[in-house]
């Protein structure tokens, strides 16, 4: 005598589906994978890693200067702006400068600033959309004769302060 579970066909039954799930949901998620990799390819961090690697040298120079300069940034994100003050050895510079900021993963959303500071080195430069993420800052001058850098998470602190480390 056939029980009813014995004579129903092989799809009428839990346990075949329940073990297919497995492979299906491995299956699905290899094509999201495929399709975000094909998508979104990884941006190229530096075209020309031996001419970098030979400028390590002048962007060290460039920090050094802005060290003997002690060279003051301190500014605040607010209300889609970024407002504050550039200052060489407790004073105002009112020279003109640019502040960059490199996305942490997707280089077509970089931003590049350009500051003109007031007479008492004060400046805003508005930023309407600015991305809560951890940016990667760099203030150089026009000259590029010195720079300040520094990461910075508006996220987490709407001020950004960086203070030119004047070591030997």
């Amino acid at each position: 005598m056939q029980t009813i579970m014995q004579r129903a066909p092989w799809y009428r039954h839990r346990w075949p589906w329940f073990i297919m799930l497995g492979p299906a949901a491995v299956m699905l998620a290899t094509l999201v994978t495929v399709l975000l990799a094909v998508r979104q390819p990884d941006a190229m961090v530096v075209d020309d890693y031996y001419k970098q690697g030979k400028a390590i040298n002048q962007d060290l120079r460039r920090d050094r200067m802005a060290g003997a300069l002690r060279l003051q940034f301190d500014a605040r994100y607010e209300d889609g702006r970024l407002a504050g003050r550039l200052s060489s050895f407790a004073r105002p510079m009112a020279a003109p400068f640019r502040i960059h900021l490199a996305h942490p993963t997707q280089p077509a959303k970089d931003l590049v600033l350009d500051a003109f500071p007031d007479g008492q080195g004060g400046f805003v430069v508005p930023i309407p959309n600015l991305e809560m993420t951890h940016w990667q800052v760099v203030i150089e001058d026009e000259g590029r004769q010195w720079r300040l850098a520094r990461s910075w998470s508006p996220a987490r602190d709407a001020r950004l302060a960086i203070l030119a480390d004047t070591a030997p």
